[in-house]
This record gives C-alpha cells, structure tokens and sequence, in this order.
C-alpha cells in the first residue's frame, strides 16, 4: 500500500512542556543514524520570522488566540516547503519536535476547536507517520522546567498545561502512540523505539542503506 510521505517517514514528538520532546528527538535521531537511515530534525516554532515572533510572544505576553494561530500556521506553511517536504521526498526520516496537533491542543485550550484546527493545517501540512505522545502530569513537566533552570513562560502554567493534555489525551488520530514520560529515561527510549521500529517495519524503512 503506498504510503503518504513515501519515500520518507515522517515521526513527530508531541506533549506538554517538560515532557522530554528534545532529549528523546536526540537519542532516536542518533540511534536511526547508527542504522543507517537518513535523518533530519527540527522543532516548531521554527526559527524563522513567524516562528521567532511566537517564541518572543511566550515570553512578553501571548498574543491574541487569532493572531497566535495565524503566525503558527504561516510558519509551518514555510517549514513544509523549505524542509520537511523535500526531507521526506529524498526518502529521509524527519523527527520533529512539535506539529500541528501542538497547535490544536495549545490553541484549543484557549478556546479553538482542535479538530478545526486539524482540518487547517491537513489541508497542506503532511499527516505523520507516526506521533509519540509523551505524556506527564502538568507538574511534574513544570519541575523538570525548573530543575533545568528555565522559567515557564506564557505557555507553560500548570492549569493551563492541564487542559493542553486532556485535549492531546483525547485526540483520535491513529498514527497517535501515548509514552508514558514519567518513566526513566532508559525506558522511555526503549519504549518509543519499540513503537518507531514496528512503524518503521510497516513501511518498509527498517532494513540499513
């Protein structure tokens, strides 16, 4: 059966600030690296204009829920052209960290509807392959922001990081596996990995070239 993104995969870390999106994103770029495949990272926001304007709007004060979700789907319209697109059309593994059900999720706990949201940014964006939810409680996720040494910033309040879950947890998408964060590092690796091989395998990309 021909998939959507082939010759490519495209594999997408979602959750809650503090959930581990980037540490995990390293560790199984670095592993599929290892094997053989071919692999391009990012994360959204990007660091382009619109991407850049969201980031300093976490920390100077959000913008309104119209405008946020305006700049959010300019800059991914940009990230689909210029990188996961042709990434995916050279048969190359994209890991990104943050996707359009970020956007559904974090929008759609100020009020939008998330599977509008969706609908949006299918219209153009490429659907996953596979999206690995990492998954923890609002707290924990906000400590482990600390402990690192950040502050949260406009996006990261726990009560608001509490409805952002409950609308990632509710999500119906297939191609969604929920990682449970909390876990060890080790095991949540072992955990994701077992999910992107078995993905992976389905669409033929398991095998070293």
């Amino acid at each position: 059966m021909h998939r959507l993104n082939a010759p490519g995969f495209l594999l997408v870390l979602e959750g809650i600030d503090g959930a581990g999106k980037s540490t995990l994103g390293r560790a199984l770029a670095a592993d599929l690296r290892n094997r053989g495949l071919s692999v391009v990272t990012s994360r959204e926001p990007t660091d382009g204009p619109h991407g850049t304007a969201l980031r300093q709007s976490a920390k100077t004060g959000r913008l309104s829920l119209a405008d946020e979700l305006e700049l959010f789907l300019k800059d991914r319209a940009e990230h689909v052209t210029q990188l996961i697109q042709p990434a995916l059309s050279r048969g190359e593994v994209v890991i990104l960290d943050r996707y359009y059900l970020s956007t559904a999720a974090y929008q759609g706990a100020r009020g939008a509807d998330p599977q509008a949201v969706i609908a949006m940014n299918e219209a153009f964006a490429p659907r996953p392959d596979l999206v690995l939810l990492l998954d923890i409680d609002p707290l924990a996720g906000t400590g482990r922001i600390l402990r690192r040494g950040d502050q949260p910033d406009d996006f990261e309040a726990v009560t608001y990081l509490a409805k952002v879950r409950d609308i990632f947890l509710a999500l119906p998408q297939p191609f969604i596996r929920r990682i449970d964060a909390a876990r060890p590092a080790d095991e949540v690796f072992g955990n994701a990995s077992r999910e992107l091989d078995a993905a992976l395998a389905e669409a033929g990309l398991s095998t070293i070239h």
